[in-house]
Order: C-alpha cells, then structure tokens, then sequence
C-alpha cells in the first residue's frame, strides 16, 4: 500500500474487556484492510471472534486504542453518529441473518437502501432502479425472484435465507463486507459455492471483506488468511 493510500480499515492498540476490571478479552495492536482486499479471520467458537467483529462495525467500543475506516475514528463518534456511518459504509451479514420476518425478499434486500442515501444512489448508479438493482443482485446469487413471487423470507429454506441475506449487505456497494460464520448452517459444498458468489459479487464494486468463520477449508478464497489468536496477542 502507498503511504499516501488511507486504509479502509486500521485498528490500533485495541483493549476490550466486558465489564471494568475484567480481564481484555481483546488485545490487538495492529490490523488493518486495504479497499477491496478479502480477509478470512478464523478461530475457535467463543474465542472472541463475533466481538472483534462488533469493534470494527462500532457496535461495540474498545476500553482504549482507535479504530478507523475511511480515515475516520468510530469510537469518538456518537451513537447516532457510527449508527449512520455503519448504515452508509458496510454490509453485514449475521449468522442468524437477522432477516424482517413479516417483510418479503425484496423488501428486505431494499432495507439498507430505506436507511441510506448513499446506498440507493449508489445502487442506481447503473441506471437501474433499486428494485432491479436487487433482482439482479438475487438472480446473481441463484435467488429467482419471479419464481419466488412475493413469498415472506420465514418460507425459504436456510440456504435462501442466506442469499437474501449476502444481497441486502451487497446491495449500495458498501465499503466493507462484515460477514460472522454465515456459513455455520450449511454443508461443506453449499458453503464453498456461497463463499464464490459473495467473492465474485464484492469484486464488481472492490468491496472489502471480513470474513470470520471456523471452517478453515473456505480461507483459499481469500486473499489473507488470519487465526484470532495471531491477532489476539
């Protein structure tokens, strides 16, 4: 990287422990992602994984050091503030999907378009609209929408859960890709073919990624690959 080139993201001297006086579950002194650059973070369950996820989304905030993205700080930011930011820049994907469940497909693709100007201008930068922009986007990821009709997310299996799920954080190319072990519910064919789509999707916008799973077999597609406890000195 130049040094002039500001990282996507760039975490330093990170501490993190869940309540005061408990011991850091949390010490990293460096990590940081270039734009478009695909990072697999992998690691035993329960080792703190998700947790560092919630540092770099600034859902969770560290005891002390920064964490930045775009060159802006999250943990002096207000609530509101990385609330917004989170909502324009990054797309995350959770294990459990968080789907709307009385919402359709479509409308749940479109969420991050509702609660973002610079997502839907961006995802009509094409020409389409935002509602082709994620049929296309699903039909990317083998989720026909006009077969499916207007069917609630609650009635497709897990596996198009899951595509619904990579379309709405890739819808509005985001910056950054969060992804937290969405491929825990699947089998190891179904979850090398996810890992290809969601690769092959983020390259058209040089979205970067971070990817946490413990499923080391899926790290060939990335271009790093990491373990929590090389991070977590």
């Amino acid at each position: 990287m130049a040094e002039s080139e500001t990282p996507l993201i760039d975490l330093n001297d990170i501490r993190f422990g869940w309540k005061p006086g408990d011991t850091d579950l949390i010490t990293l002194e460096h990590f940081e992602l270039i734009a478009g650059e695909k990072v697999f973070i992998s690691g035993p369950s329960g080792c703190g994984k998700s947790t560092l996820l919630s540092l770099i989304s600034g859902v969770a905030l560290p005891r002390s050091g920064s964490i930045e993205m775009l060159g802006r700080r999250l943990n002096n930011m207000k609530t509101a503030q990385r609330d917004r930011f989170r909502a324009d820049h990054q797309g995350i994907i959770f294990q459990l999907f968080n789907l709307v469940p009385y919402l359709t497909i479509l409308d749940n693709v479109l969420l991050p378009c509702r609660f973002s100007k610079i997502r839907r201008d961006k995802a009509c930068q094409s020409g389409l609209s935002i509602e082709q922009e994620a049929t296309r986007l699903l039909d990317h990821l083998e989720l026909n929408l006009a077969r499916l009709g207007k069917q609630l997310v609650v009635e497709l299996s897990i596996g198009q859960q899951q595509r619904v799920a990579v379309a709405r954080a890739l819808i509005g190319s985001p910056d950054l890709i969060i992804a937290d072990e969405p491929t825990s519910a699947l089998d190891e064919g179904s979850s090398q073919r996810f890992v290809e789509l969601l690769v092959a999707e983020s390259k058209n916008s040089q979205t970067g990624i971070i990817f946490v799973s413990h499923d080391k077999r899926l790290a060939e597609q990335f271009d790093r690959h990491l373990t929590f406890e090389s991070l977590n000195s």
